[in-house]
């Protein structure tokens, strides 16, 4: 079995900051660093360091070869990343002391992926893998169409959360994740409550307060506890949450495991600044003495 996710990559520039900046303020950063980024990104190394063999599937810029080699160090599988024209994506990220942030992002080459590039990439999976897309990149409803047609377990991310976006791939989808305020918004668009739209699986993650899994099957409903940890930044600890899910799923474990486990990766992600390259090994998840 293997991932394939049709995801993001940017360059994120992470600014620490004494508070996040209102409107109109000019305010000096304590400190930069840059990071490999993107919820495509972070999620297939996440994925990855959990143990699935993973395939990412997007595009870069001519000044983002060292975005490829640094996912390839990683672990993840990069031939199907394409170079274009466009500039790489990139983030502006403002993180404050209790590790709350504000995010610019530029798409850049992540809108520019082609229907030619995502149907050759998808025509070397195999039924059953796993399929994972999230709104940063072009060609989300045709390659969700295309998954489902191989009959691969297709998921969606649905952050940064656009109504349109999630009812195009909809009909697609086997599972379902995203936050408590997208919940509410595609609630709000659909007019159905997150288990009555004919999904599998949906994950609603409730920050502090854990994640809710619900089987749209049975109406089942359990709740998966955070653990406790002081934040110092939030930033890809849902894509953390997100890539060993479905890692964990991917493997072999059930619903309740594949959250339980996330939730602690999750967890140790927040403890951490940074983006994809300071998210957790499944070792460090295992021996996490939360």
């Amino acid at each position: 079995m293997a991932i394939w996710n049709l995801g993001s990559i940017n360059a994120d520039m992470v600014y620490a900051m004494p508070h996040l900046p209102a409107a109109g303020e000019t305010l000096a950063a304590l400190s930069l660093d840059r990071f490999l980024g993107g919820k495509g990104a972070n999620m297939s190394v996440a994925a990855t360091r959990a143990g699935s063999g993973v395939h990412h599937i997007g595009a870069v810029g001519p000044d983002g070869a060292w975005a490829i080699d640094r996912l390839s160090a990683y672990g993840v599988g990069t031939d199907h990343i394409a170079q274009v024209e466009v500039p790489t994506g990139h983030a502006i990220i403002a993180v404050e002391p209790e590790g709350e942030n504000q995010i610019i992002l530029f798409p850049g080459a992540n809108r520019a992926l082609s229907q030619e590039q995502v149907a050759e990439a998808l025509s070397q999976a195999d039924s059953g893998d796993i399929l994972v897309l999230q709104n940063e990149t072009s060609m989300q409803a045709e390659a969700a169409q295309q998954g489902r047609q191989k009959g691969m377990r297709v998921c969606y991310a649905a952050a940064p959360f656009d109504a349109d976006a999630v009812q195009a791939v909809l009909p697609y989808l086997d599972f379902l994740i995203l936050n408590e305020v997208e919940a509410q918004q595609l609630q709000q668009a659909t007019g159905k409550e997150p288990g009555e739209l004919g999904i599998k699986d949906v994950i609603i993650t409730l920050g502090s307060r854990g994640a809710r899994h619900i089987d749209g099957v049975t109406g089942t409903v359990r709740d998966v506890p955070a653990l406790p940890v002081k934040p110092v930044d939030t930033t890809g600890a849902g894509d953390t949450f997100t890539g060993f899910v479905l890692s964990g799923l991917d493997l072999g474990l059930n619903i309740a495991e594949a959250m339980e486990q996330a939730s602690c990766a999750g967890a140790l992600m927040v403890t951490r600044r940074g983006t994809a390259d300071v998210i957790p090994t499944l070792d460090e998840v295992q021996a996490a003495a939360f």
